[in-house]
């Protein structure tokens, strides 16, 4: 993960529900890059198992408050 999240993007995000749905996407979408490079050294070591296991779990978790927030936006809409 090259850039990090800036202060403002934080702040932005407190305020604008629309850039914080687009933020959790790109970082699932980097978390979800780092994991298949991870899984793709084929790295046997526990440490890294557990890492990847973890963040697999973490994109779970990123994946379902992102629909979650799609499921509220659209049902505002309707």
């Amino acid at each position: 993960m090259h850039e990090l999240i800036s202060d403002e993007d934080i702040a932005r995000a407190r305020s604008d529900p629309a850039f914080r749905q687009q933020l959790m996407a790109l970082n699932l979408e980097r978390l979800l890059d780092m994991l298949n490079n991870m899984r793709k050294n084929n790295d046997k070591d526990p440490v890294s198992q557990r890492q990847i296991r973890e963040g697999v779990d973490l994109a779970v978790k990123l994946a379902a408050k992102i629909q979650k927030n799609d499921r509220a936006a659209h049902s505002k809409v309707a």
